[in-house]
């Protein structure tokens, strides 16, 4: 009778703190896509060239991919109740600094503290909405990953309210925004708290049900390789649209850049819309067909996007990027049911790597776009959602 309360309290208050998690993700992606939407600004005041710029973006990823999963290996052996809030004060201890900062090393300082903010961050919101999530995971992962989706939309439009206009010392009133989140995550932080003797016996049965599906080490193995796999063909692709979509827009096409600037926007929506549609779609038919779907499914409109006119243009976007964002849901969910007892290092993986693939993608097809050409790119990008096929190779368990 008592585990029965139990279930029915959990599942009338876990949605609550789902929807407080994605509020904070929002919050936190918000805050770290500022740094790239800045770049201008801070080129121009410290009269920086590219390569500086470029080793401004290196900073932020390494600091936010390769600690990522270091900080989710250390949260799954020990549980450090109140890390989670601690993450967005150093985060806001980097903005007050990116607003201040004087010099050029001061500078690379504040974009490494917002990356270590947000390398705590990711794995330890996402082990908590694993933990909430009960029998729809998919569909709680989806919401927490369409707070984040939103916010790294919101950094632009953010970076032009406050700071092109009014100057960088303006990045500071994002610091009351931060310290709302502070107050949100202390109260998930002492729930969460309250529930981790729970959480903890819970994930011993789940470690058992697990070990009955005889899910051996080397399929394992198999499995997160294939997955990483995809992660590449998913990021690579995807920056070449969100890094250069309005430059192809203009040279292609001769649109205006205020024009290009709303197409990229209909492409983010779409990106947002299929966030939402991939998990719960997973939680219905299965993990391994939606990652078959969402990444494979966009490779007949990214074969023709390269050749179509400025309105199949649009409409191919929108549908690619509705089909390939409902992909990382169904990924990560995937590698953190084959290993139940990891799910800090597993997100912290993926999210790193995810952050990683994207910058390294943008500088890769930056350089072949400087020396063939702008177009050059979207045809040879066209062909990456094509390594879905290695989806072919995930086992299907009844629970995957």
């Amino acid at each position: 009778m008592r585990q029965n309360s139990v279930s029915e309290f959990s599942s009338r208050i876990t949605y609550k703190f789902v929807l407080m998690l994605s509020l904070c993700h929002l919050i936190n992606d918000s805050i770290q896509s500022l740094i790239p939407a800045i770049h201008p600004i801070v080129k121009e005041e410290f009269s920086l060239n590219f390569t500086q710029i470029g080793i401004i973006t290196l900073v932020f990823q390494f600091s936010s991919s390769l600690l990522q999963p270091v900080v989710g290996f250390i949260i799954d052996r020990k549980h450090y109740p109140y890390l989670f809030p601690i993450g967005m004060l150093i985060s806001l201890t980097g903005i007050i600094l990116l607003a201040i900062c004087s010099s050029y090393v001061l500078l690379l300082v504040a974009v490494a503290t917002v990356g270590a903010g947000s390398a705590i961050f990711h794995p330890e919101a996402s082990r908590i909405a694993y933990i909430c999530s009960k029998n729809k995971r998919g569909l709680t992962q989806s919401i927490f990953q369409l707070g984040g989706n939103f916010g790294s939309a919101l950094g632009p439009i953010l970076a032009a309210l406050l700071v092109a206009s009014y100057g960088r010392l303006n990045v500071f009133w994002m610091s009351p925004v931060a310290l709302i989140a502070v107050v949100i995550m202390f109260y998930i932080s002492k729930w969460f708290n309250t529930k981790s003797i729970e959480n903890r016996r819970n994930s011993k049965k789940s470690t058992g049900n697990a070990s009955n599906q005889c899910i051996q080490r080397k399929t394992i193995v198999l499995s997160i390789t294939i997955l990483l796999i995809l992660i590449f063909s998913k990021y690579f692709y995807s920056s070449s649209i969100s890094s250069y979509y309005t430059f192809y827009l203009i040279n292609k096409f001769g649109v205006s850049i205020q024009q290009s600037q709303w197409y990229l926007f209909i492409y983010l929506l779409a990106v947002a819309l299929g966030t939402m549609i991939g998990g719960p779609l997973g939680d219905k038919i299965g993990r391994k067909y939606v990652i078959w779907i969402s990444i494979l499914g966009a490779s007949p409109f990214a074969l023709a996007l390269p050749y179509a006119n400025l309105p199949c243009t649009v409409v191919l976007t929108f549908i690619i990027g509705m089909i390939i964002a409902s992909a990382f849901s169904a990924i990560l969910l995937y590698a953190q049911e084959l290993l139940p007892q990891n799910i800090g290092m597993i997100s912290g993986l993926f999210f790193g790597l995810s952050f990683g693939m994207g910058g390294i993608g943008s500088a890769v097809i930056g350089a072949i776009a400087d020396s063939h050409g702008i177009d050059y790119i979207y045809r040879i990008c066209s062909y990456l959602p094509l390594v879905g096929l290695v989806a072919v190779f995930l086992p299907t368990t009844k629970k995957l």
